[in-house]
């Protein structure tokens, strides 16, 4: 029985981080759709959503298993309820991806507003952060988790200039409104995306600890 336990607890490991990659992979697409300004890449976005919220079901149902077949200990109790929360949160981030792509559709119809800098580079950072969120988490890794907390406020400061930089666009020329808004809203996808990934490293450092960092940064959880 300990036997099928460990190797299930192991399944649920890799599911995590299969959707973690597939969700990674849709912020890239989506992303690149924007910059590259290529519709061929939104198909593929849409895709891989049904293919997350159907990892998400499975997921939720292997945890579910977990408890109700072996009445995990204390610490393996508390990764499984991670592990759902964590599943919810993958979900959630990439609906975010989705959320640009359907940006992309209205910036398509018009010519570009400006080259982009600051959007690729909160994508990358973003990206990042899920991937290490999930393996920190999978692994019980806590300063990887604490990294992750702080390449947040990164992602912060990344989408405040960007806010400022389309203000001034959209003061000087009524004409780019609409598009600067676009942009606005899809910096601040990719923030919320930080924000998941964030949520993702303190669930880790609530499994492995037992403390819950959420809605305040100690210190601790802010130096490495």
């Amino acid at each position: 029985m300990e036997r099928h336990f460990d190797d299930s607890l192991q399944a649920l490991k890799h599911q995590l981080i299969k959707m973690s990659a597939m969700s990674e992979v849709m912020i890239a697409d989506a992303v690149k759709a924007v910059v590259e300004r290529n519709p061929a890449l939104m198909a593929p976005v849409w895709q891989r959503e049904e293919q997350v919220n159907h990892l998400q079901i499975e997921i939720d149902e292997t945890c579910l298993t977990l408890i109700a077949l072996h009445q995990p200990a204390a610490g393996d109790l508390r990764f499984i309820m991670g592990a759902a929360k964590a599943n919810a949160e993958l979900e959630r981030l990439a609906d975010e991806a989705i959320n640009i792509v359907q940006k992309v559709e209205h910036l398509l119809k018009e010519p570009p507003l400006k080259p982009f800098k600051i959007i690729p580079e909160m994508a990358v950072i973003a990206q990042g952060m899920v991937r290490d969120s999930l393996h920190a988490f999978v692994n019980r890794n806590v300063d990887l988790a604490r990294e992750v907390l702080l390449r947040d406020d990164r992602v912060d400061d990344l989408k405040d200039a960007i806010s400022l930089e389309l203000t001034e666009f959209m003061s000087k020329d009524s004409a780019s409104v609409a598009r600067a808004l676009d942009l606005l809203l899809i910096s601040r996808y990719l923030e919320r995306i930080g924000d998941h990934a964030t949520n993702i490293a303190e669930i880790t450092i609530f499994v492995v600890e037992g403390r819950d960092v959420r809605h305040h940064a100690d210190s601790k959880s802010r130096r490495i």
